[in-house]
């Protein structure tokens, strides 16, 4: 009852943090200077278009408009510069699956070569396995991504020639995003985006796994005539897994999210790059429904990394005094 009671709590104190971060996203973004194309077509159909929104009322009544629109029709608004009179929501739903999928493809090999590199690490904790992984998980987690893709960029497309510049279009591709030939060309991002997540979560594989090895329930599984690599197996790493899960569904909650500079470099269509194209050109519409759903996606990875504790943990309880 307890545990219910503290997931509604924080649902509420979600939807009240999301509701206050989206006033103050459409208040800011209101306020900005309006411009419209030189094109006399377009200019007048987006001054209708902003008539009907009012844009022209005081700003209370635009929020009203906006939500009313929002909650009756699930109207967003709509794009004028980045695909002329397309509805926002479309828009942002269509760029979903680029963004998904090469995060997704990223994702799941970097976390189970992280895990295993920091499970290693900490088992030859102090020697030179130790110190080299040590030494690199620093380098790789100092670099930013977009470095890597450069990196990648230089050596596999212009020294080796392996894999292509960017990613291909749908035409190019086959017209699918799932084709092996799209496969191929994803490769070079999906490597510029694993180094950082590799160093990260083997880094804190080993922190918490270094800490386990030498509890004192450990010694007690020695003592019992357990292997190093029984107990290690059978109880560290399971309890060492408590706060790593978490960390991993937060990474995979979060791949909505995309990543910003690597999809510009690759030309990935995905939600990075419309939210980079949204501020370029001004596309208010579009910007203020990307923001919205970044901030839903962080306060929801919020949310769920707490309550995996409780399901992970049979000793922690949400909600307890």
């Amino acid at each position: 009852m307890r545990m219910a009671k503290y997931v509604v709590k924080r649902i509420v104190l979600m939807l009240f943090t999301l509701f206050v971060i989206s006033t103050i996203c459409f208040v800011l973004i209101r306020i900005l200077p309006r411009v419209l194309p030189t094109d006399k077509v377009q200019a007048e159909a987006i001054a209708a278009r902003w008539d009907a929104l009012g844009y022209n009322e005081p700003l209370l009544t635009q929020f009203v408009i906006y939500l009313k629109g929002i909650f009756t029709s699930w109207d967003w608004g709509t794009s004028w510069y980045i695909s002329f009179r397309t509805p926002a929501w479309d828009l942002l739903a269509g760029r979903l699956l680029p963004t998904v999928l090469i995060n997704v493809y990223s994702l799941i090999p970097s976390i189970i070569i992280g895990i295993l590199l920091g499970i290693y690490a900490a088992v030859k904790k102090n020697k030179w396995q130790d110190s080299v992984i040590s030494t690199l998980v620093i380098v790789f987690v100092s670099v930013p991504s977009y470095v890597y893709a450069f990196l990648v960029q230089y050596i596999f497309y212009f020294k080796l020639g392996w894999l292509p510049l960017q990613v291909y279009s749908l035409a190019d591709a086959g017209g699918s995003w799932l084709t092996g030939k799209m496969f191929y060309s994803m490769i070079a991002p999906v490597l510029a985006l694993s180094f950082s997540t590799i160093a990260g979560m083997c880094r804190f594989t080993r922190a918490e796994l270094t800490e386990t090895l030498t509890s004192d329930y450990m010694l007690l599984a020695r003592a019992k005539g357990l292997t190093r690599a029984q107990a290690t197996a059978r109880h560290a790493l399971k309890n060492a897994m408590v706060p790593i899960l978490p960390m991993i569904i937060s990474s995979f909650v979060g791949i909505l999210g995309g990543s910003f500079i690597i999809e510009q470099i690759f030309a990935i269509p995905g939600v990075g790059q419309l939210y980079l194209q949204s501020i370029t050109l001004f596309d208010y519409d579009v910007f203020m429904l990307d923001s919205v759903f970044y901030t839903f996606i962080g306060l929801l990875a919020g949310i769920l990394v707490d309550l995996s504790y409780g399901f992970i943990d049979p000793r922690i309880r949400m909600g307890e005094k």
